[in-house]
């Protein structure tokens, strides 16, 4: 059965497992310090076109956001992201268990308002009650969002005003990161984030990589002794090699979006014809998550000859459908899609 239920179905680029076969048997250190983890460093700070950008390759999206959000909290200090961020709904209380309190805002297009988030801070400065609060400590956004919805950069520049007039660290989760910059409605690049947050992440798991995500503290801004903050939530890699390597190809002659830009055409290829048919979308996603409302009979019949995710209900007789396509996603396989729809 062909199935859209998420970007990480198959394993991996070929590229990336030809360059783990030819380079199986060379002696490296551990733990990040090999030569492959430090020519992919160099490789994305040559892309970010920055020296001042610190990298480090943890192994998965809820490990990455844990380990960042944690390393950057005083323990009485929660972290602020939308009501539907992915760490707010999708992550089993990994953020909590760390012992710091999400502090959730209302969503508009799927994304955080800045003007929400300084009224939710003045709020709080001017409440008799904050030593008895939990105190807002950074900002948690992702690019795209959970929707596949974009940030503008001039709504991304106005919030990172906020968070800066506050000195809150603003963390952009990229696990999706790829689709976000090359779909076409985009304007932003990767160079910009550079200059409009304090940490970001690349996301390698859904975007080629067999796992990996390449955390980036765009200013020389990683927290003291980051690595053992890693290694004490037992995420230290010993064969660092692994996703120094997989990094190292998919920033090669830009393979990482070479492969983001199949999947948005091929996404946006889905969503254009469906528009045309006379679909309707929970939202319009101009990446490679596609959300269409379909009749609960539609989609009990679909599903017995393709995959997808049921998000959520959209009333009695509909629910929401999630379709993704990804960088191995075929032109056939989303042309089958449509047929059937």
């Amino acid at each position: 059965m062909i199935s859209f239920a998420n970007d990480y179905l198959e394993g991996a680029h070929p590229q990336i497992l030809q360059a783990l076969v030819d380079t199986n048997f060379v002696q490296e250190p551990g733990y990040g310090y090999d030569s492959f983890s430090q020519k992919a460093e160099a490789a994305i700070q040559r892309t970010l076109g920055t020296t001042d950008a610190q990298i480090t390759f943890l192994q998965g999206g809820t490990q990455t956001n844990q380990i960042v959000i944690d390393s950057l909290l005083k323990d009485y200090e929660g972290v602020i992201a939308p009501d539907i961020g992915h760490i707010s709904v999708h992550e089993a209380g990994a953020i909590e268990a760390c012992g710091h309190k999400i502090i959730t805002l209302p969503s508009h297009d799927a994304k955080l308002d800045p003007v929400d988030i300084k009224q939710f801070i003045e709020d709080f400065k001017n409440d008799m009650n904050m030593e008895h609060m939990v105190f807002p400590g950074m900002v948690y956004i992702t690019y795209p969002t959970e929707y596949g919805t974009l940030y503008s950069k001039q709504e991304l520049t106005d919030l990172y005003e906020v968070c800066q007039q506050y000195q809150l660290p603003l963390f952009i989760d990229g696990a999706r990161l790829g689709y976000g910059l090359m779909s076409p409605e985009a304007d932003l690049t990767i160079q910009d984030l550079v200059n409009l947050c304090d940490v970001f992440y690349i996301g390698g798991t859904k975007v080629g990589a067999l796992c990996g995500e390449a955390v980036v503290f765009t200013h020389n801004n990683m927290p003291a002794h980051f690595k053992t903050i890693v290694k004490r939530h037992g995420a230290l890699l010993a064969k660092g090699r692994l996703t120094g390597i997989q990094f190292l190809e998919l920033f090669k002659d830009d393979l990482y979006f070479k492969i983001s830009k199949h999947a948005d055409q091929l996404a946006l290829k889905l969503r254009d014809t469906l528009k045309e048919k006379g679909y309707r979308f929970y939202y319009d996603s101009p990446t490679n998550q596609q959300f269409v409302i379909l009749d609960n009979r539609q989609l009990d019949e679909l599903a017995k000859q393709v995959d997808f995710a049921r998000w959520e209900k959209y009333d009695d007789q509909h629910s929401v459908a999630r379709f993704v396509i990804n960088w191995a996603t075929t032109s056939e396989n989303v042309d089958y899609l449509i047929d059937l729809l």
